[in-house]
This record gives structure tokens, C-alpha cells and sequence, in this order.
């Protein structure tokens, strides 16, 4: 049975805190997180090429840090479960970008107002994640049997995915957006980036708000098979929390560059699927095999990297629709 290895410092987690603050100003405050305007494919891949850099960064840092504090065994092991985190979170992540797809498309968002409201749906996910992320943690360590009740919920979750991967979500009967539409003042149109707005004296949401309460309900969904399965590779905090924020981060840049691209990766539901069951099985069969992390990397990656060739190779030539609001 895995223990929690917690060799991270005070200053540690403070660091990586400020780091994430800072590129959230960053973004906010000095690159144009304010102001509307329609991300470029170029613009988003460079954001996706950043955050990939940053994120491989920091497990090499990690590996330097440690290989002169604990030593190399440590310093490998640590890296590696960094990599393997991350790799798990960036890709069962790209499941929310589905979704997002789908919401847009689904309010008809001007390209020009989907940066913001994504931006605060990052902010919301870093939140309710690092809030997760410790409930999870306490509960490994106080109730190490939980580990069995993840594997077999993200086995279970695995399957319904495979099995349910065609449909789609019907928005119009979504209880929470009928809810929001019976009780609350609504706009029949935007207000540019305003979640609000004041009507001769009273108080109206926009359709703006209705998304950006979608797009966190989805990505709490998402938490919920998400974070478990990073625990069938390590019960340390800092790992479970840098590599899920790092995954988080950059969501974003992926959505703007693969959007419109969306349905030529009509197989990587199935792999996600394929992921799920496999982490879940992962899990239930600790007491009689330990499986090295390097071999979940691998199975992982390799499932992921199957269902893109697959679905790139399947969808040559094909059209490819635009979706509303991309």
C-alpha cells in the first residue's frame, strides 16, 4: 500500500502558489485577460507551447531539487510520478474541452467573450480543486482503504464512458440551467464580457453567467474522476496538487488551439474511457500487484497517443464543422 511522502516545504508550496498568482496577474492584468478579443490559433498554441514548457520545467527542477536534498533514488521517483500526474490530469482534462465546445456552441459565445469567462473558470478550478485535493489527501491518510473505493468509482466511470461516449448532453433539459432560468432575471442577449448588468433599476444576469456556471459545474464533474485517478500514482499533496494546477493551467490555450478541430478527435473519448478503467483496475489490484509508475506513464501515454493517431487518421478528409461561437 502506498504511503503519503510528503517532502515538500513551506516555502515550497508558497513558491508555487505565488507562481500560479503571478501568471494568473500576468494573463489578467498585463497580457489582455480583460479586454475581448478573439484568440488566434497561433496565439493559443503558443500559450500550449508555454505551459508545456513550464510544466516539464518544473518536474526538472523538482528532479534537480530533490537529487541534492533526498538524493537520486527519490529525485527519479518523484519526477517520474510528476510526469505520469500530469500527463493523466492534461489528458482526461481534454475532456472538459468537449464540453466547453458544447456550451459555447450551445449559447451561440461570440469567439471575442470566450477568453474571460474561461479565465474565471480556471480561477473557480483551482479553488475547488485545491479543496478536493486536500479532502482527498486526508482521506487516503486517515482511511487507506479509500484508495479501493476511487479504483473501483473510476472503474465504473470508465465503462459508462466507453458505453455512453456518443451522446451528447441535452443542455435544454439541464436541471440547474432550467433552475437558473426560472429564478433569476435574465438578458436575452450579451453585454460584452458583463456577467450583470443593472435594467431600469434591477439587477439581470446575462447568458455570460449562465456559461461561466456550466463551465464550473463541468470542470467539478471532471475533478471528481480526475483527482482520484492521479492517487493510483502518488498520495503526495504537492505532486497531486502542481500537476493537476499545471493541467488546469493550460486547459485554456489547448481549447482555443483544438476547438474547432473538436470532432477530428471523435476517438480520444474512448481512450480517455480506456484510461479510466485502466487507473481503476490499477487501483483494485494493489494488494497483489504493484505496478512501477514508468509502466503506467507508458500504457497511459500510449492509449492517449493510439486514440489521437486513430482519430486523425479516420477523419482525413473529412469536413470538419465549425461550432457556434468559434
Amino acid at each position: 500500500m502506498q504511503t503519503i511522502d510528503n517532502f515538500a516545504t513551506g516555502p515550497m508550496w508558497a513558491g508555487f502558489i505565488t507562481f500560479v498568482l503571478a501568471m494568473l496577474a500576468l494573463d489578467l492584468f498585463v497580457l489582455g485577460g480583460k479586454k475581448a478579443h478573439r484568440v488566434s490559433v497561433k496565439e493559443a498554441g503558443a500559450w500550449v507551447f508555454v505551459w508545456v514548457t513550464l510544466a516539464l520545467s518544473f518536474g526538472a527542477l523538482l528532479w534537480w531539487y530533490l537529487d541534492g536534498t533526498l538524493g537520486r533514488e527519490v529525485a527519479n521517483r518523484k519526477a517520474l510520478e510528476f510526469i505520469t500526474g500530469y500527463l493523466i490530469e492534461q489528458s482526461l482534462s481534454v475532456d472538459n474541452m468537449f464540453v466547453f465546445v458544447m456550451i459555447f456552441g450551445y449559447f451561440a459565445v461570440p469567439p471575442e467573450l470566450q477568453r474571460r469567462v474561461l479565465l474565471y473558470g480556471v480561477l473557480g478550478a483551482i479553488v475547488m480543486r485545491a479543496g478536493m485535493i486536500l479532502a482527498g489527501v486526508w482521506l487516503v491518510q486517515e482511511f487507506a482503504w479509500i484508495l479501493y473505493v476511487f479504483g473501483a468509482f473510476l472503474l465504473i466511470t470508465g465503462i459508462k464512458m466507453l458505453v455512453f461516449a456518443d451522446q451528447q448532453p441535452d443542455l435544454d433539459n439541464n436541471p440547474l440551467l432550467r433552475w437558473m432560468r426560472g429564478h433569476m432575471r435574465i438578458t436575452p442577449g450579451f453585454h460584452g464580457q458583463a456577467f450583470f448588468v443593472r435594467q431600469q433599476g434591477l439587477l439581470y444576469a446575462t447568458p455570460m453567467f449562465l456559461v461561466l456556471v456550466l463551465i464550473e459545474v463541468s470542470d467539478l464533474v471532471f475533478a471528481v474522476d480526475s483527482i482520484p485517478a492521479i492517487f493510483a500514482v502518488t498520495t503526495d499533496p504537492f505532486i497531486v496538487f502542481t500537476s493537476n494546477i499545471f493541467a488546469i493551467m493550460g486547459l485554456r490555450a489547448m481549447y482555443f488551439l483544438l476547438a474547432d478541430m473538436a470532432d477530428r478527435f471523435h476517438l480520444l473519448k474512448y481512450g480517455l474511457a480506456i484510461v479510466l478503467v485502466f487507473i481503476g483496475g490499477k487501483m483494485l489490484a494493489m494488494p497483489w500487484f504493484h505496478m512501477p509508475v514508468q509502466w503506467s506513464l507508458a500504457i497511459v501515454g500510449s492509449i492517449i497517443a493510439l486514440s489521437v493517431v486513430l482519430s486523425l487518421k479516420l477523419s482525413k478528409g473529412k469536413a470538419i464543422p465549425t461550432m457556434p461561437g468559434t
